[in-house]
């Protein structure tokens, strides 16, 4: 498995990987995360433009999507409920998904980001019971409750090497 930036050679793929994450996301009691609008095509355009998209790759087939945003979050200013371990410096990492062809995908994906960054954050609705047994199961500690552009709540997480 190989982890890479995208290019836009990779759109198609991407957004296939997209489709059916949200199917699987919709059939195991999340439907309301995604829907079937989101992430759009522009949004993962950008993300490439803007060097954040990256894939995981095996056999020469794009397997897994996610984005590592570096330069803050602004939906992470206010957390309630809690707070971040720190106010270090981190990386956020999102539109995490796969084809559902291979396993460790989220462990793969958090392991790279570990060799990046002292500090991560990620967030993920409180429906996706799959990503946060994910998370928890990679050391990432629940922190509070962020509110994402449209308003709706998201359960935030943290990762830090130092807490």
């Amino acid at each position: 498995m190989k982890i890479r930036k995208a290019s836009i050679d990779d759109l198609n793929a991407i957004m296939d990987i997209y489709h059916y994450a949200q199917d699987m996301m919709a059939e195991t009691g999340n439907a309301s995360q995604w829907g079937h609008s989101y992430p759009t095509e522009d949004i993962i355009k950008t993300d490439i433009d803007n060097g954040c998209c990256h894939v995981i790759c095996g056999n020469d087939k794009v397997h897994a999507v996610f984005a590592i945003i570096t330069d803050g979050e602004p939906d992470y200013d206010i957390i309630e409920k809690g707070s971040w371990l720190n106010d270090n410096s981190y990386i956020a990492v999102h539109r995490v998904a796969s084809d559902g062809k291979m396993h460790g995908i989220v462990k793969l994906i958090m392991n790279y980001c570990k060799e990046i960054s002292a500090d991560i954050r990620i967030d993920t609705h409180h429906d996706n019971k799959i990503m946060q047994g994910q998370l928890e199961k990679n050391g990432f500690v629940k922190c509070g409750v962020i509110y994402v552009r449209d308003g709706s709540p998201r359960i935030a997480y943290h990762w830090s090497i130092v807490e």
